[in-house]
């Protein structure tokens, strides 16, 4: 089962998420928290997969709550869900080391598909926030950021190019050994190698770092 936690303010929204991801055979809601204190404390006392945070949560909004997960509960997988798709914070959010993003209007499939791709080890982004970052990305920093993040996958074999591309669309290690007819284990070592030659905390950031190197194209 996937244990997940679910940080809202909102009484109703917590209980209309916990409806839709609680209709998933696999899915277990084991916590629910109203700020983004309690989701960092209860996160850790419920051995949490995956937690749902708001954004726009008293005592600690979702997005600081996200730093204080990495710092004390760094196993788990943090999805942002929010109504505000603004591109600083999906971008901030992932560069964190967010598993994904989704805003509140995402259909109730998606929200499980997420939960699921999180638990999974793989990075989520909703088509809305995607557009989101897309346009974001297309604005002059970029330029730099991209110069940079070619500089630092130069340092990488061209075997180790070839799984980051892959995380940087998101795969698990599961797909991405399919993709290149590689195990699941084999792919796991790689991308430890990986997030350790490129300083990244996790495969969130080395995706982000690979989207940003052009490795997709």
């Amino acid at each position: 089962m996937i244990r997940v936690l679910i940080a809202d303010d909102e009484p109703l929204i917590r209980a209309g998420i916990r409806m839709i991801l609680t209709s998933a055979d696999d899915i277990e809601v084991v916590a629910e928290a109203v700020n983004g204190r309690e989701a960092v404390e209860l996160a850790r006392r419920h051995r949490v997969d995956v937690a749902l945070l708001d954004i726009q949560m008293p005592v600690l909004d979702g997005l600081t709550a996200l730093g204080e997960l990495g710092r004390h509960a760094p196993g788990v997988r943090a999805l942002i869900l929010t109504t505000f798709g603004e591109p600083d914070n999906v971008l901030r959010a992932l560069r964190q080391g967010g598993a994904g993003f989704l805003l509140k209007d995402s259909a109730p499939g998606e929200l499980i598909g997420a939960v699921r791709a999180a638990a999974a080890g793989a990075a989520y982004l909703s088509p809305a926030a995607t557009r989101h970052v897309a346009d974001s990305l297309a604005a002059g920093p970029v330029a730099a950021r991209g110069e940079e993040a070619r500089r630092r996958v130069a340092e990488l074999s061209e075997r180790e190019r070839e799984v980051l591309a892959l995380l940087g669309e998101g795969l698990s290690n599961a797909d991405a050994g399919r993709r290149i007819h590689m195990s699941e284990a084999t792919v796991k070592t790689y991308v430890s190698r990986i997030l350790a030659k490129l300083g990244c905390e996790n495969r969130v950031q080395a995706a982000l770092l690979a989207r940003d190197a052009d490795l997709g194209a």
